[in-house]
């Protein structure tokens, strides 16, 4: 079955009991035994829900994996991918990440034991030479939040290979829809499905996808043991937006591609950075291993930090917020928002600045989407 129609069917045939259509939320703690030990599958709902199952049975399918592990938020499953991990290992980082990520890695992980080495991982060669003794893990996002650049994941992968580490690949921003990293040797893939997946800007969730049963096994304990499991009601939301993710998401990657252009050259436009803009410095990349080129792009005013607060200030579609992936559109000011717990020098050494802006165009029509920044940016002028 093709993506579309496995989004739909997969983990989803009607309820046993009662005939209903649509997946139920089984809004439960517990279910009761026949006798000990004796039950349908399901015992406590922090180790299993139908819900759930439902969701992670679609969801895994979707990545093209066997085992698919939903968390309460995808900092829930970050978490749970470090508790994968002892006390002296050592993980190497692609340094241009999701600020939430950083503060994780090193203000909370750092102070269990665990090593974190970051590393431009657009050249590949710093990856591997990034590598140690104990190095057990690499993380990497590919495309980058914010400043969208490409990290190739089957070169990472092979160099986890030989390190007998294993590959993680951050694949919020591309969705499943666009990048399958398992294809390309991963060893685990992470969502936060709050973003495109759910879709609707209503619901918290976070995704783990493997086809390595071992590494499945420990999953489940761990999560299990340390409970940052989603609600049924959560479930449900975050597999209803799944059935429409491929039409969302040919949108928003048609409304991303439409701004990038329209923006490329604008007289209050310093840079923009969208891989699918062919001068982007990882197009060819995106080409090979992406269905398409996403649906975020980030942008650089030529009027500073005056500019880009009075631009995300000045817009009417699309709304100052703190996230993206909503059916809405959405921007953001990385520097204050999403990515303020880097120290300003680290900002700035990955290239954002006060004066950089994030664009999450949402389903509406490209050309009021264009509109609306256009009167924005006139407006920001005035700031500069």
């Amino acid at each position: 079955m093709k993506f579309e129609t496995r989004a739909i069917h997969v983990g989803q045939a009607a309820d046993p009991a009662t005939g209903a259509t649509i997946v139920p939320i089984y809004q439960t703690t517990t279910y009761t035994q026949t006798s000990i030990g004796q039950h349908a599958g399901y015992e406590y709902s922090r180790g299993a829900n139908p819900t759930r199952t439902a969701l992670e049975t679609c969801l895994a399918s979707l990545e093209g994996g066997e085992f698919c592990l939903s968390y309460a938020s995808g900092m829930a499953a970050t978490s749970g991918i470090l508790q994968l991990l002892s006390s002296g290992d050592h993980v190497v980082v692609a340094d241009d990440l999701y600020g939430g990520t950083y503060r994780l890695f090193t203000e909370v992980a750092s102070r269990f034991g665990l090593r974190f080495s970051f590393v431009d991982a657009t050249q590949i060669d710093n990856v591997a030479q990034a590598v140690e003794a104990t190095t057990r893990m690499i993380w990497i996002e590919s495309p980058t939040n914010p400043m969208l650049r490409l990290v190739d994941v089957r070169a990472c992968a092979e160099i986890a290979q030989k390190a007998n580490a294993a590959l993680v690949v951050d694949n919020t921003f591309a969705t499943p829809y666009l990048q399958n990293p398992l294809d390309l040797g991963a060893h685990m893939v992470m969502h936060s499905t709050t973003k495109w997946i759910g879709g609707h800007s209503d619901v918290v969730g976070g995704a783990v996808i493997t086809s390595d049963p071992e590494l499945s096994k420990t999953l489940h304990f761990t999560r299990n043991a340390s409970g940052g499991i989603p609600g049924p009601m959560d479930c449900y939301l975050t597999l209803r937006g799944l059935k429409t993710l491929a039409l969302r998401m040919r949108q928003h990657e048609k409304n991303a591609q439409q701004l990038a252009e329209f923006l490329v050259g604008h007289f209050q436009v310093e840079r923009v950075h969208y891989p699918g803009l062919p001068d982007h410095p990882g197009h060819d990349l995106a080409a090979r291993q992406m269905h398409g080129f996403g649906a975020v792009l980030t942008i650089d005013l030529k009027g500073g930090e005056p500019a880009a607060r009075k631009f995300c200030e000045s817009t009417e579609l699309f709304s100052l917020v703190e996230g993206l992936g909503g059916v809405e559109s959405l921007i953001g000011y990385p520097w204050a928002m999403s990515h303020g717990s880097f120290p300003a020098e680290e900002k700035k050494a990955k290239g954002i600045t006060e004066a950089t802006v994030r664009l999450s165009p949402g389903i509406e029509d490209g050309d009021d989407l264009v509109d609306d920044v256009d009167r924005a940016l006139k407006r920001a002028g005035g700031a500069s």
